[in-house]
Formats: structure tokens, sequence, C-alpha cells
């Protein structure tokens, strides 16, 4: 008899191990068949414009595990647009169910030592599937991903703004508190508002100080404002309360690009002419240091990190941030990153002790994030003792640039300001009613007057702002050092300037803007300009050529 029933329970158990693995099988079945894509597009199909509103465009969101679909709404009478975000919506109980699953998992998948990994969501599926178990809740095909997709987008991703965040078309990211909408920097559409709000303010306060966690740093009515970068590389800037806000908490995301941009795009945008560009390259291959100055949002980082990509393939570089927005493809690269005190005895790392720890490891290039401070006089130190240096300055002009450099808080004396080569000028401008970014001059630093002791500067490249175009209007002195220092005669060197636009040139009229596949060419004709057209043949013909 026990042997008997010892038979009906392994077949039981037997039984329940076929049927989990039949179900998860039928779920995988059907996630190979209607992917996350699908789903978006589905929920974007089934999109009905409100009333009043007529939709411009529209386009879904999709994510690993993620799908939603956006909606760029217009009202006529008002000339105003609108950036609908459309997500799966869940009935009251399965509302319940998530909220249950989620209190749930709060001990089991919510430490930050578990969500951290790549596996994140991974993780959280295969413990959700082990709540329903436990529940005894069967979850098939879309109902389950809707549930889910709410579960990951509270847990392991950014709750409210997740469909933002996976937007590529977002540049920035603002709540300006509490019962107010989040706005956001569209590219092709500027300044959109969005039809997301945190109606509750101590809603808006968690949502901060987990995003805060999350950032693996701290945020308190003590200290109450903090700069942080999110997990993806986003910069964001927060606040808690009223204490410096009147409206409440508020944050504010510089969205990280996963694939950074090249010199080609900066071309096919207008922000630089292949001119530019090729002397640019020139210059930097040959350690000329240079500023990038301009207002807030004027594309200053983003023409550092490409410009980057003409630095020597074995060169040794150290970057400096406070926020990690660089990205380059060499190897011997050191990332130096600012750091908080995290103890109340602790001391911080400010960018002034990275500076000096850099001097002490050899760079042949430094690339600072921004010169704001006491760090920019051992900048021009490093400058005056040989090193090659890159950073970014809040100025609109190469005047005001000098200006800043020379006054209080930077203070940098005049006659180091003489080690700097080249100062570049961008700045966000309007051509056909449309917002975009533009070099608008390449001025170099000439030397010091011996009579008046001022600084003499030489505009070499300026933007005419009426044909939308850049012309070089000024002789180079960085151009004349390189050409005798190389031995070359004043065709060589023109040769040289025609040969690298011409390369750049090809890239745009192809399209060529992959970072791998750019960084392949400018490494390849290091190496010998012949190899650049090689490469340039083998990625026409389908193959990418790595020299990284």
């Amino acid at each position: 008899m026990g042997f008997s029933l010892k038979l009906k329970r392994d077949k039981k158990q037997v039984q329940k191990k076929i049927f989990e693995e039949l179900k998860k099988t039928v779920r995988e079945d059907w996630l190979e068949e209607e992917t996350f894509s699908v789903l978006a597009k589905k929920l974007e199909r089934g999109f009905e414009v409100p009333e009043g509103w007529t939709q411009v465009e529209s386009y879904p969101i999709s994510g690993r595990y993620a799908f939603s679909s956006v909606h760029i709404l217009y009202k006529p009478e008002e000339d105003e647009y609108l950036y609908y975000v459309n997500e799966p919506e869940l009935s009251e109980e399965e509302a319940m169910l998530t909220e249950e699953i989620i209190d749930k998992l709060e001990y089991v998948v919510l430490k930050p030592d578990k969500i951290m990994g790549k596996s994140g969501e991974e993780l959280l599926r295969d413990e959700v599937d082990k709540v329903l178990s436990d529940y005894r809740i069967d979850l098939e095909g879309s109902d389950f991903f809707r549930v889910f997709y709410h579960i990951l987008k509270k847990t392991v991703l950014y709750d409210r703004i997740t469909p933002l965040m996976f937007d590529p078309n977002i540049e920035d990211i603002s709540c300006n508190g509490h019962q107010k909408p989040i706005y956001i920097f569209h590219r092709k559409y500027t300044n959109l508002k969005t039809n997301l709000i945190f109606e509750n303010p101590d809603t808006l306060d968690r949502f901060v100080i987990k995003l805060a966690q999350r950032c693996g740093k701290h945020i308190s009515i003590a200290e109450p404002m903090i700069d942080a970068t999110m997990p993806d590389g986003s910069r964001i800037q927060m606040t808690l309360g009223r204490e410096v806000t009147d409206h409440g908490s508020t944050f504010t995301v510089r969205k990280f690009r996963k694939e950074p941009i090249t010199p080609v795009s900066l071309i096919q945008w207008g922000t630089f002419s292949s001119e530019q560009m090729a002397y640019l390259w020139l210059c930097i291959e040959n350690k000329k240091s240079l500023i990038f100055a301009g207002g807030t949002a004027s594309g200053k980082t983003t023409s550092t990190n490409a410009i980057a990509l003409f630095i020597p393939r074995k060169a040794k570089i150290v970057t400096i941030e406070d926020t990690r927005e660089l990205t380059l493809p060499h190897k011997n690269w050191i990332p130096g990153v600012t750091r908080d005190a995290f103890q109340e005895n602790a001391k911080p790392i400010e960018m002034y002790d990275l500076l000096k720890a850099a001097l002490r490891q050899r760079p042949e290039y430094i690339i600072v994030g921004e010169v704001r401070g006491k760090e920019a006089t051992t900048l021009f130190q490093a400058m005056s003792t040989g090193h090659t240096t890159y950073s970014t300055l809040h100025a609109d002009s190469v005047n005001s640039a000098i200006h800043r450099l020379e006054n209080p808080p930077i203070n940098v004396p005049r006659a180091m300001i003489e080690a700097l080569d080249i100062i570049s000028i961008q700045t966000q401008t309007y051509v056909d009613e449309k917002r975009v970014r533009r070099n608008i001059e390449i001025a170099e630093i000439v030397g010091l007057d011996p009579n008046t002791k001022m600084l003499r500067t030489s505009t070499v490249f300026q933007y005419d702002n009426l044909e939308d175009t850049h012309h070089m209007v000024g002789t180079s002195k960085a151009l004349e050092d390189i050409r005798k220092m190389r031995g070359w005669s004043m065709r060589e060197l023109e040769e040289e300037l025609r040969r690298r636009m011409f390369i750049l040139d090809f890239m745009v009229e192809n399209d060529i803007t992959d970072f791998k596949r750019v960084s392949s060419v400018v490494y390849a004709y290091q190496a010998d300009p012949n190899e650049a057209f090689k490469v340039l043949d083998e990625i026409l013909e389908g193959g990418i050529a790595d020299y990284t």
C-alpha cells in the first residue's frame, strides 16, 4: 500500500515537472513569435487620439522586456505639441496583483547587489514566476508580459520615466516639481510637455530617493541636492523636497548615448565642415591642445568625445570627469571620476586631486570634462610641460573664454594661457526655424604681445549664419608649426589636409557613422594612408575591419 502511494506521489511530481516545463516552453515559444517590438507596435496601432488633438507622428519603444509607444500630438487652437506615452494598461485585478508581487519581491529582488548586474531582468522574471507559482496563478501570453512590464518598470528599471529613458530621440528629461508635467527635449520637436506627471509630493520624493540610491548616492533633507550618474551612464541632477526648490523635488536627466557620436556625424549635422574636421584631425594627431567653449547644451562634451577619436591608437590617455560621459575606443586609457565623501571623516576626491594624480601617470593626452576651479591652473601647467590636454568651458566667445580663464574662480596666469593652442566656440542657433548646434569660430592663441602683454588670437574658421556654412578666414599658426615639425612643404601640408577631407567626405556621403567603423578608418590612416582606403572598400563591401 505504501509503495503504491509512493508511486502516485512520484507520478504527480513528474507530471507537475512536465507541466512546469511545458508552461515555460509555451511562454518562450510565444516570446519568439511575439517580440517586444511587435507588442509595442500593436500598442501603437491600438491608440486612440484624444479629442481636440491631431497625431503628428507615432513610433514604438521597445527594450529588453519593456514595451510602450509614443505619440506626438498637436492642438491647433493652442499651437501646442504633446509627447504622449502609451503604456500597457492593467485591469483592477492585474494592478492589485502587480503590487502584491512587488511587495513579495521587496526583500528578494530589490537588493542592489542583485539588480545591478546585466541579468537583472532575467533574475526578476525567475522570481516573478516563483511568486505566481506559489499563488497558483496562471498568466500566459500578453497577460503575463503586461503585468511583468509594470513590475519590471517599478523595480529594475526607472519607474515612471522608463519609456523616456528608452526613447533614443530624447536628450533631456526634466521634472520641475509635483503636479507639473514632465518635460523633455526631443531631437526633432525640441521642448515638449509629456502626459507624465507626479500628482503627489510624497510619491515624487520617494522616486527621487530611490533614483539616488540606484545611482549609488545619498540624498536627504540635510543634503537635498546631488549630481549623479545613472546606471546607463546618463547624468542626473536631483533636489529633494522644498529645501531648495519651491515646487518640491526635481530632477533633470541628461541622457547618455549608447553609441558615441563620431566626427562624421558632426559633419553630417552641419556642426562642423569637413575642412574644419580635417584641420582638427591633423592638430590632435600632432598634439595641439584644445578647449571647446560654449553655452549649456551647445554640444561641447559631444564634440570633445568625437574628436578624441583622432588621438593616436596607442597613446596613453587619462580622462577626468565629475560624471562619466566620455567613451573612447583606446585601450591605453584611464577614466577618472570624482567622488564625494561617503563617510563623515572621509575625504572627497576632487578634479584637482585626480589631475595631480594623472600627472604622475605619464599620460600623453589629458581630457578634463570641464574646467571651473583650481584644477585649471594644474591643467595649464601640464600643457606648459608638454602634455596635450582637451577640456570644455562655459563661454560664448574667444574673448569671454580667455576672460573666464584669467579671472576668479579659475585664475590661470596669462603667461600659462599662451600654452593653449586652439579655442573652439560652439552655440545653439536656428536654421530654417530649426534649432541646431554649430561651431561658430575656431581661433588660435598666437602668443603674448611684448608691448601690451595682451594675448593675441587669430580666427582660423568662421561660421556664416546666413548661408549656414563654415569658411577658413585666416592663416593657422598650428598648421605652420606642424608643417615645420614634419618637414613638409606647403604643398605637402595642403595635400595632407585634402586627403583627410576626402576620407571624411567619403564617409559622410556613404553614411559611415558607426563608431567602430569610423575609428577603424582613422587608425588605419595613422598606420598608412593607403590602408584607410582599403578599409573603406571593405566597409562598402559589407565587412568591418577592426584596427582598435
